[in-house]
């Protein structure tokens, strides 16, 4: 029986890092139903009840050494863990768990991540020198692959795959027709949803959105349902969206799992997304999805679609979110080109989980 040690931002109520895990479960166990699995936790009690593998604190240094030790393989994995960003602590964090890996001897693969940003020289440096010394490294666009070799990487293979989510399984309406049925959403008419998230000190998109919002809703007769990617968070910067707003829309107040959340992505006919996994889900669902940037890896997702954004977070506009949502709810579905794109995706996701298993089988 093979043992795989996962490490990344897990136990934290973040939906997209929830699926990411989710994902890479549901594939590695698809191919290897006996694998014994390990997660690194910020939550381990809620990580084992909810994805019913074993999980270990995120602090607990001892039992971090001891199923490094243990292991056969760590997959480091997937989301945005190494970038400098939102805070250099975490990315140290994450670099010392691949460097004991390194240091013991173990697989280590670097699973479907996005990488950077990585703006302060010591960041850099370290994180070249440390994934030089890494087994295998899938990650999920191609300007992640040019940041790697940006940092001097020629002593490990490079995969271009995509965001682990994208090889779930497809979910029903079910669940999420459920959700919207209790707060009294009419699904005679179209439902918009939209997940945001707060960036920092970035308040003045509240007001355009807001604006483009009630544009829409009057436009379409559409129903605007705000969908909350991570509890609370999410859903505080939602309301700071609706109080701007002059119709009446809809916040979905409460926490929801991963299978809730794609289901809510296919309940509606377009989903506007500052949260990358919102745009990932709803690509996943079929359902036309308008990403707002305020990161590259927002950027980096919409062009492996085929897809540009609708705007910027710091320079966002009314115009053009009311013209390409509309659009989008007139035509119902992605285009064509859109479809054949996201389908290779899919299929490209699952790469990961098969590189992962081949390296545990390759003695």
């Amino acid at each position: 029986m093979c043992k795989i040690l996962i490490s990344g931002y897990y136990g934290f109520g973040n939906a997209g890092d929830e699926a990411l895990l989710s994902a890479i479960l549901q594939a590695l166990l698809e191919l290897e139903p006996q694998a014994d699995i390990t997660v690194i936790s910020g939550n381990p009690v809620e990580t084992m009840n909810t994805h019913k593998v074993k999980a270990i604190g995120r602090f607990d240094m001892w039992k971090i050494y001891q199923a490094v030790y243990s292991c056969d393989m760590l997959i480091s994995g997937g989301g945005s863990l190494l970038q400098d960003v939102t805070s250099t602590r975490s990315l140290y964090y994450y670099l010392s768990i691949i460097s004991l890996a390194n240091m013991l001897g173990k697989r280590v693969m670097i699973y479907a991540q996005g990488i950077g940003p990585l703006r302060k020289s010591l960041a850099r440096t370290t994180v070249g020198r440390v994934l030089n010394q890494v087994s295998m490294i899938t990650v999920r666009d191609y300007a992640s692959k040019e940041e790697l070799i940006s940092l001097g990487l020629h002593n490990v293979p490079i995969t271009v795959t995509a965001d682990a989510v994208l090889g779930m399984h497809p979910v029903d309406t079910t669940s999420g027709r459920e959700i919207l049925a209790a707060y009294g959403v009419d699904f005679d008419r179209p439902i918009v949803g939209v997940s945001v998230r707060a960036w920092k000190d970035c308040t003045e998109y509240q007001t355009i959105l807001a604006e483009a919002l009630d544009k829409i809703q009057i436009a379409k007769d559409a129903q605007i349902v705000f969908i909350p990617m991570q509890h609370r968070e999410d859903t505080i910067e939602a309301e700071a969206i609706a109080k701007r707003m002059t119709v009446t829309s809809t916040v979905l107040a409460d926490s929801y799992t991963t299978t809730e959340l794609l289901s809510l992505s296919s309940c509606a006919d377009v989903m506007i997304g500052v949260r990358l996994h919102a745009l990932v889900f709803s690509a996943l669902m079929e359902t036309p999805c308008l990403g707002i940037s305020y990161d590259p890896k927002i950027l980096n997702f919409l062009h492996m679609i085929g897809e540009d954004p609708i705007g910027d977070l710091h320079t966002l506009e009314v115009e053009p979110i009311v013209a390409r949502t509309v659009e989008a709810l007139d035509r119902k579905t992605f285009t064509e080109t859109v479809l054949e794109n996201i389908h290779e995706l899919r299929r490209t996701a699952l790469e990961n989980a098969r590189i992962a298993i081949g390296m545990l089988h390759d003695k």
